[in-house]
């Protein structure tokens, strides 16, 4: 494997670098369990990779876990911060702690979850950078409306934005 092709051409460096602090605001809400911190997007990266920060709070374990899905366009990572997050490898569920990490190639089949009823934090990993922010947007829109989705609708949904149901 070589180096991928040049990027930057000028003769001198230059002072590019953003910096994101601990305690920025959170970008998003998803009900009112999960917050979205985008640390770096497809569009700030130039399509190299996103990188988002996710916190769900303590809540009671879930009565079913969600169903696997996949992406064809982008391979898809988890690092776990803190606390436990259940992760789907499309053949088995782990109860994932501090330090473990999952990564899925496109196609793989995946999901997750915190059904750990304490709360729990990890990383998020586009790559390269697929602009996923409008389709959390829209997760965070239904979640807050109260709507139920149709089938059809879901299907839309996942459709539009790489996602597909294993």
């Amino acid at each position: 494997m070589t180096y991928p092709p040049r990027q930057y051409f000028d003769s001198s460096a230059t002072n590019s670098a953003t910096f994101r602090p601990a305690g920025a605001p959170v970008d998003l809400r998803i009900g009112t369990r999960t917050r979205v911190g985008h640390l770096a997007t497809g569009a700030t990266t130039a399509g190299g990779f996103g990188l988002y920060r996710w916190d769900m709070a303590a809540a009671p374990a879930p009565d079913s876990l969600p169903g696997g899905h996949f992406h064809r366009t982008f391979t898809e990572s988890f690092y776990i911060l803190d606390g436990t997050v259940s992760l789907y490898d499309g053949a088995t569920w782990r109860d994932a702690t501090a330090g473990d990490f999952l990564l899925v190639p496109p196609g793989g089949v995946h999901a997750f979850s915190n059904r750990s009823g304490a709360a729990a934090s990890m990383l998020v990993l586009f790559a390269p950078g697929a602009p996923r922010e409008p389709y959390f947007e829209e997760l965070a829109a239904i979640v807050d409306s109260g709507r139920q989705l149709t089938d059809e609708e879901w299907t839309d949904l996942y459709n539009r934005h790489d996602q597909y149901e294993a």
